[in-house]
């Protein structure tokens, strides 16, 4: 099993996650990054390059995807919180997630491309 992260590990490694947009997950012992690709294919394709690290990994994230909108939560679970591994797991989806635009409030809803398609009556 691998050990919960201590407050020292914490204090280093937590806040240069947070600097690129990382935050506390509402709950449990989490962090969560929420990210807007161009469009849903560029979404896909981080979620398909994000699987196969995972994978390597033998971690995976908990995730939800909405058109462009991919919404990562990582935490062990079987540890009961935050590991190592979910510090290396968030340094990966960092570097294969390019330039898409990173959603730092997480206290409102995000709106995805497909929405904002809606207003405009384009199609999705």
């Amino acid at each position: 099993m691998t050990d919960l992260l201590t407050e020292a590990e914490r204090d280093a490694e937590l806040p240069p996650l947070e600097a690129t947009g990382w935050r506390a997950a509402e709950t449990g012992d989490a962090i969560r990054k929420v990210w807007k690709f161009k469009g849903f294919s560029e979404a896909w394709g981080f979620m398909a390059r994000a699987a196969l690290s995972a994978e390597k990994l033998d971690h995976h994230p908990d995730w939800t995807n909405r058109y462009n909108v991919v919404d990562v939560t990582l935490t062990t679970h079987s540890a009961g919180g935050l590991t190592a591994l979910d510090l290396k797991l968030a340094l990966r989806l960092d570097a294969l997630a390019g330039a898409a635009e990173i959603e730092t409030d997480h206290s409102r809803p995000i709106a995805c491309l497909c929405s904002e398609h809606a207003k405009r009556g384009a199609p999705d």
